[in-house]
């Protein structure tokens, strides 16, 4: 490593001669390669045309939808098939698979653009989308990805099943074991998860179960389940405090009989399978963050013109526009660290810190931008009437799910270790 005492002894002159050549770069080179990089959230024609789509989608279909959902803890059956419908169910999924076959930066935008009008429904459309179909598209054999994608894609919703009662940040302390027949043609599931998105709606489960416990987690594996098959039971809806119309319920698994041919990828590496796809789930979580502070945001800003207080607009004195130009540079700095993530995901870079550090700062900032808010508006933004109240009940799961903020610290304190040490 390169520390003070090497520094100095560097020559000055040789450091200068080493930089010497890049005083002299003409302006219209610098200008050119500059022009060829594009902004990291600058998005192609089509991911625009994606993203507008959506935002229009989102605004007709979803948004008068969200008050009676959040009232009643339900989604609306006919708001999941207009979803399906309209391809926001199989974004990643290749077309060959009846999926729209678009990037993992349009799916990040699209979940933008539906947390900004409820977040609730860009979590069903997030794990669905980012965590089910993308294990099954990565590791499922072409049987496995023949026989679901194209279900998951047009009408079937999928449910991620891998925390237990017992397991929550240490989330391969699994009790649901897989124990395989004797002629080795099925194996049988025995657990209970805990805390599942989507199981209400789900026609396919994605359950992690032991095979080997004496292996510890080396025994781990996934295993596509239907939703009908026996011995699969949904529990009672969650009473949370937010993004009350997404679904979390207990799965209870009694026996239930699987084919072999139904374990994702191989035998015992159902760990891995996990850590890769919630690495790349926190880049959705971030993006949900993201949209539901700009969401809440844009709902805020108007009211801050329309009220008046000593004869001027509250949005004119001089300490909000402090306050209000902070929180939209916070929003725009988060959003940096979404699609930068993103982008390094595409490009096939390394990204775990980027995705660590992405959803650590926007569930921050959905955090601030909430309560901001509430306190820009004043009494009427603590009234149901009004929602901001919502976003800020709908922004505290960002900083539990998919890993709880001391787990993505932690994630980046290992990852700087390794960079540093």
């Amino acid at each position: 490593m390169l520390g003070r005492a090497h520094w100095r002894r560097v020559p000055g002159t040789a450091l200068r001669a080493s930089l010497a050549p890049h005083r002299y770069l003409h302006a219209s080179a610098v200008n050119a390669a500059a022009s060829s990089r594009p902004p990291v959230t600058s998005l192609s024609e089509d991911e625009v045309a994606f993203r507008d789509a959506v935002a229009t989608f989102a605004a007709g279909e979803i948004a008068p939808r969200v008050r009676q959902m959040d009232e009643s803890s339900t989604m609306d059956e006919a708001l999941i098939d207009a979803l399906f419908e309209n391809g926001l169910m199989g974004v990643e999924v290749p077309e060959e698979y009846g999926g729209c076959g678009a990037s993992f930066t349009t799916m990040c935008a699209v979940i933008e653009e539906i947390a900004k009008v409820d977040p609730a429904v860009a979590t069903l459309v997030d794990v669905h989308s980012t965590v089910v179909n993308n294990t099954i598209n990565f590791w499922g054999s072409e049987e496995l990805k023949a026989q679901y994608l194209p279900r998951l894609a047009s009408n079937t919703v999928g449910s991620f099943c891998l925390s237990e009662p017992g397991s929550g940040s240490d989330a391969f302390a699994l009790s649901t074991r897989a124990e395989i027949s004797a002629c080795g043609e099925h194996y049988t599931l025995n657990g209970e998860k805990a805390w599942i998105t989507n199981a209400t709606h789900a026609g396919v489960f994605l359950v992690f179960a032991n095979v080997d416990p004496s292996n510890g987690y080396k025994g781990i594996s996934c295993f596509v389940v239907d939703g009908d098959s026996e011995g699969l039971e949904v529990g009672p809806k969650e009473d949370k405090l937010g993004i009350r119309a997404s679904a979390t319920c207990p799965v209870v698994l009694s026996d239930v009989r699987v084919p072999a041919s139904h374990v994702l990828g191989d035998v015992g590496q159902g760990y891995k399978y996990a850590i890769g796809i919630l690495n790349e789930g926190r880049i959705g979580i971030g993006a949900q963050m993201v949209g539901l502070a700009q969401g809440c945001f844009d709902q805020t800003m108007p009211y801050l013109f329309e009220r008046k207080q000593f004869g001027s607009a509250i949005g004119d004195f001089q300490g909000m526009q402090m306050q209000y130009a902070e929180i939209a540079m916070e929003i725009e700095s988060a959003r940096l660290m979404v699609y930068n993530a993103a982008r390094m995901k595409e490009a096939g870079q390394p990204f775990i810190k980027e995705a660590a550090m992405a959803k650590l700062k926007a569930s921050r900032v959905a955090e601030l931008t909430a309560s901001k808010c509430i306190e820009w508006m004043g009494g009427v933004g603590f009234m149901k009437d009004y929602p901001a109240e919502k976003f800020y009940r709908d922004f505290k799961i960002g900083a539990i799910y998919e890993g709880t903020s001391n787990i993505q610290l932690l994630t980046i304190a290992k990852m700087l270790r390794a960079d540093y040490a």
